[in-house]
């Protein structure tokens, strides 16, 4: 038992707590991974739990390695049965068993989004739907969302009637699966919504992995959704040892689907469910931590808790309001070099936002500077062209039935079977009931191809020796005789340019992570090594010992650490957004404030905030107020610092407020009077603007106000003549209108 001894006591509370439902509420930073692990060990060495009947759920292959890796560590060879995998990895492993049952051949492939998307172009072109009223990326976000609630085609038909729009996407859903399941192909949600259609359907197979997994810890719980709530459900209900972990206060995937009341109503669900709280922060300084519970008190969809630590009390967070996001990066490029002088390395920083556009300025001070950089969420590896198509060839060897993948790649490289060829072998196929591949072996029955006809041909032929190649195993022989015999690599060659260069790059690193596949895993194999690229995400492609900045938002940040954080944007309107702030609902902003949290607890022991005066945001200034979470601080947390502005701008104090300053930058929280405070005399923008007949406006330019009907906006200008002010203000939903104050009835937010 001296391996329990360094837990504190709530943690050993709930390593020692074994049969019948337990929910971990954990913190940030308060050690839950170390938790869950060693709950494996005693389950495993105390209580003569079998290593087989436990199954650990996390939701990033990064974090499921690293629970591997430390449960090997501490239980040795014993653990290797032990079932540690996200939540697709495990509803992958259970269908290549059991996907007949559901309909699918076993060999299903696995569409990743953006093959998703272009099935869905396909659906809507066939059904006639206009892409100008139905973007595609919206119609799949609306069917991943009634997957994500086990909802069916068939369901959201019917609750779609009467409501013109959704009836569209529900008949776009209903052809999107007709056409994956004709291909033998599965979506990311579907191999959720498959695995419970698995256990709902039959009996037998629940019961034995009911069995099975006698034992069920699920990480991050406050991140599942309906379905994953079902399946979980599902595999506890009969033996009830189910232990779920997480932190309300840190759900902020409600836009993928993640339903809070999940963990909010777990007692509810599960009975005598036993509740233990972890809220010792083992990462972070007292003052970050005190500035996180400041934020975060001001939700009331939350269990009660308060993180504490026993760390010092650390840094003043450092609270700094810039004239653009120009000076907002080049502010952050000089911290991090200064930094990196002082002895810190690069990637002891990050810098998070709330959206991917403010990297630009960031990534542009930094290449100045040459400050080396890492870049997560932008185009992922295995999202690059010349990937996918290597990898569509290598699918279409795995499943003939997957048409997407050969529509992407008959005619690349070039090989004359032209737009109008390929769509004729389709009318052909689906005239006959057959997949595509099929067809190709038809090609002098396909009427209108008589000269195409040789060459998908001799396109058929070359996948027939590929698929000969594949069944005698050897993952590079494959790809190296695709990428000679097709002349892809010496394509790339010929055009010698900077970017063919690169993507010869990243064709060898492909060949590289195949070679690594088939050294290192028990039993390689085509499917398998498919499998591993779909299920692979962003954030796990973020290595430890690369000394680069990280930038990233902060959705992408969930889970990590860093010495030095870097929060820029915090404006009304950005962070949070204009959507959450006049959406009427009030969860909208508390996810956002959940958000904030979760970016102040990434910080280690120095934390920047970070506003601007003036934000170009689609060619458009912008004057936002300070964040409303910066004002949910208690401001004796913050060193103040503030910009030399220029006259027109001049620093003012703002009513009330005192904050500690330091150095040149001396000033208000909040700057100059447009931002909340009390206006000086040379802020024309805050000073009544005599008209004829000497009315005052209740609000100035950079002020949000609201019209009757554009909603919200903000002020850009106001101009005093005639009988009237003529105000400019930018509407996000329906952009710049210039309107007169006295028909307008804009009202002050």
């Amino acid at each position: 038992m001296d391996k329990y001894k360094g837990l504190n006591e709530p943690q050993r509370t709930a390593v020692f707590h074994v049969d019948g439902p337990l929910l971990l509420l954990a913190g940030a930073g308060s050690g839950k991974t170390r938790v869950l692990t060693h709950r494996i060990a005693y389950m495993i060495e105390e209580k003569g739990v079998a290593p087989w009947q436990i199954m650990a759920i996390t939701f990033t292959n990064k974090a499921a390695k690293e629970m591997r890796e430390r449960v090997d560590k501490l239980v040795g060879a014993a653990a290797a049965d032990v079932w540690v995998s996200t939540f697709h990895s495990s509803c992958v492993r259970i269908l290549r068993r059991h996907a007949d049952r559901v309909g699918y051949d076993r060999s299903f492939t696995i569409y990743d989004a953006d093959d998703s998307k272009k099935l869905v172009r396909e659906c809507m072109k066939q059904l006639n739907v206009d892409p100008k009223y139905f973007k595609e990326s919206a119609v799949l976000s609306a069917i991943s969302g009634a997957k994500n609630q086990y909802i069916g085609p068939a369901q959201y038909r019917k609750d779609a009637l009467g409501d013109m729009r959704k009836e569209t996407i529900g008949k776009i859903y209903d052809l999107y699966q007709q056409r994956l399941k004709s291909c033998n192909v599965m979506d990311f949600d579907d191999l959720l919504v498959k695995t419970v259609e698995l256990f709902v359907m039959n009996e037998d197979v629940l019961a034995y992995y009911q069995d099975k997994f006698r034992y069920i810890m699920v990480d991050e719980y406050q991140d599942t959704n309906g379905v994953q709530f079902r399946l979980v459900h599902l595999l506890a209900k009969k033996h009830r040892n189910l232990c779920v972990v997480g932190d309300d206060d840190q759900s902020i995937y409600r836009f993928r689907g993640a339903d809070i009341r999940n963990i909010l109503d777990f007692e509810a669900v599960f009975g005598n469910a036993q509740v233990v709280r972890l809220e010792q922060n083992y990462r972070s300084t007292r003052k970050i931590l005190d500035a996180a519970n400041g934020v975060i008190r001001n939700n009331r969809q939350r269990k009660p808790k308060k993180l504490w630590t026993d760390n010092q009390d650390g840094m003043d967070i450092v609270y700094k309001t810039l004239y653009t996001e120009v000076e907002e990066a080049a502010f952050i490029a000089e911290q991090v070099a200064e930094g990196v002088k002082a002895g810190r390395t690069y990637k002891d920083h990050a810098v998070l936002y709330r959206t991917n556009a403010q990297s630009r300025a960031v990534e542009d001070s930094f290449v100045k500077r040459n400050i080396p950089y890492k870049l997560v969420g932008g185009v992922s590896f295995y999202q690059r062209k010349e990937i996918k198509d290597i990898l569509a060839y290598m699918v279409l060897v795995d499943n003939s039935a997957d048409d997407l993948s050969l529509r992407r790649i008959i005619n690349v490289p070039k090989r004359g079977i032209g737009d109008s060829t390929v769509e004729r072998i389709g009318e052909y196929a689906y005239e006959r009931g057959i997949g595509m591949y099929e067809a190709l072996g038809r090609a002098r029955e396909i009427p209108g191809i008589a000269r195409a006809a040789s060459k998908v041909e001799q396109f058929h032929a070359f996948m027939e020796k590929c698929r000969g190649i594949a069944a005698q195993g050897g993952l590079v022989g494959l790809v190296e005789t695709i990428l000679k015999e097709t002349g892809y690599e010496e394509a790339l060659r010929l055009e010698n340019t900077p970017e063919s260069q690169d993507r010869l790059g990243n064709i060898g690193e492909l060949v590289s992570k195949m070679a690594e596949y088939e050294t290192m895993s028990e039993d390689p194999s085509l499917v398998g090594f498919l499998e591993e690229v779909a299920l692979v995400a962003a954030i796990d492609t973020l290595e430890g010992d690369d000394n680069k900045v990280v930038l990233m938002t902060l959705h992408s940040a969930k889970g990590l650490e860093f010495p030095v954080v870097f929060l820029g944007g915090m404006e009304d309107g950005l962070f949070p957004g204009y959507m959450s702030i006049n959406s009427g609902n009030p969860e909208d902003i508390e996810e956002e404030r959940r958000l904030c949290y979760v970016g102040i607890t990434r910080a280690m022991e120095q934390l920047y905030l970070l506003n601007v005066k003036r934000r170009l945001v689609h060619g458009t200034s912008q004057f936002n107020m300070p964040s409303r979470f910066i004002r949910e601080i208690p401001q004796e947390l913050l060193a103040v610092h503030e910009t030399e502005l220029t006259p027109s701008i001049e620093a003012a104090p703002v009513v009330g407020m005192s904050p500690r300053t330091t150095g040149k930058y001396a000033g208000s929280l909040y700057g100059s009077g447009r931002y909340g405070a009390k206006p000086s005399q040379g802020d024309s923008s805050k000073r009544s603007i005599p008209g004829p007949s000497d009315r005052t406006l209740e609000y100035g330019e950079g002020d949000l106000v609201k019209h009757g009907k554009f909603g919200v906006g903000q002020v850009q200008r106001i101009e005093a003549g005639g009988a009237d002010y003529q105000v400019t203000v930018n509407f996000p939903s329906h952009g710049v209108k210039k309107l007169l104050s006295s028909f307008a009835g804009l009202k002050k937010v």
